[in-house]
């Protein structure tokens, strides 16, 4: 086994003895309180920082702040671009104190891994906003907008560094998609991949790489402190408080929606996923989490039941098709 599959191993079994720990010791109950309610554990499938963390973390403060559960506790299990999160939640079969955080991140990333795990083996609870991706450069780059990024990338796409998330994530795909639009091999980017957008911010600043491309939070201290600036949003319209066009304003046909939501284990009743679907909402509802999404520049795309399924089912067949005619599986 090489040196990289077995650090891999190891860090999913720390990782499964520590969500293990978790969901053991959210356990007992009082008598008339469910089990969600009591203790709640929330997997995120990535390292602290990022976007997957920062929505578990408004909700762990919506939850507080709603008196909706007494107890809730936040698991980091990083890795393959969520999937060893994945297969954490998997193993959880039947524990319905436990939520995994996903999202279109989490799609692309199975694709690429070639992971065994996918989102059909957990139980959908939520989506619970969408977040969209910005393109950033410093602010002595020599790129004014992005037709002069798309000019280098036709001269040498090789020559422009971009940075971002993992192999596979919404940051790849979009860098794939510019890439393609534009007239470049999609295969042919220059991407880097990070662990998280405060590592690609690091290298950023630090002119390590020329581009870089993670959602607006990642991003937004240093764009207000005028050491970044954002060339193009992948939203179809203007987004409220960021100042920037479109990518589409600029004529890259790229949109790009990052949506976040969460899923339950495999093998809960329909009695507890009807719980865990009415503690979401009811955090939903919360003043807390309406402030987290007008603070995050967060779309309210709230969904739950057949609808959400629905979403998930056509949007699973969307990210995996992009993946594979972009030539990133």
């Amino acid at each position: 086994m090489s040196k990289h599959l077995i650090l891999r191993a190891v860090g999913a079994a720390a990782a499964a003895v520590i969500v293990g720990a978790a969901v053991v010791s959210a356990g007992s109950t009082g008598e008339n309180t469910s089990e969600a309610r009591a203790r709640l554990t929330m997997i995120v499938p990535a390292d602290p920082g990022g976007g997957w963390d920062l929505v578990a973390r408004e909700s762990q403060n919506a939850y507080r702040g709603g008196d909706i559960v007494a107890n809730t506790q936040v698991v980091n299990v990083p890795g393959a671009g969520g999937t060893i999160g994945l297969a954490q939640a998997i193993r959880l079969e039947g524990r319905a104190n436990t939520l995994m955080v996903t999202g279109t991140v989490m799609i692309g990333g199975i694709v690429v891994n070639q992971s065994s795990h996918t989102l059909n083996d957990v139980t959908p609870i939520a989506r619970l906003a969408d977040d969209y991706e910005v393109v950033v450069v410093p602010a002595d780059s020599p790129y004014e907008d992005m037709s002069d990024l798309a000019a280098a990338l036709r001269e040498d796409p090789g020559s422009v560094a971009i940075g971002g998330g993992s192999l596979g994530g919404t940051d790849h795909l979009l860098a794939a998609m510019i890439g393609r639009d534009v007239g470049t091999d999609p295969q042919e980017i220059n991407y880097i991949p990070f662990a998280g957008g405060s590592q690609a911010l690091t290298s950023l600043l630090s002119h390590s790489i020329d581009v870089g491309i993670s959602g607006y939070n990642e991003f937004s201290d240093q764009v207000s402190a005028g050491n970044v600036r954002i060339l193009g949003v992948s939203a179809n319209e203007r987004v409220e408080g960021i100042d920037a066009p479109t990518l589409a304003e600029q004529d890259i046909d790229a949109v790009l929606p990052n949506w976040r939501g969460v899923m339950a284990p495999p093998g809960i009743t329909d009695e507890e996923r009807a719980e865990l679907t009415a503690i979401v909402t009811e955090m939903r509802a919360t003043p807390e989490w309406q402030d987290t999404l007008e603070r995050n520049r967060w779309d309210d795309t709230f969904q739950t039941g057949p609808e959400f399924e629905e979403f998930l089912g056509s949007e699973i067949d969307r990210i995996t098709t992009v993946t594979e005619e972009l030539g990133l599986a």
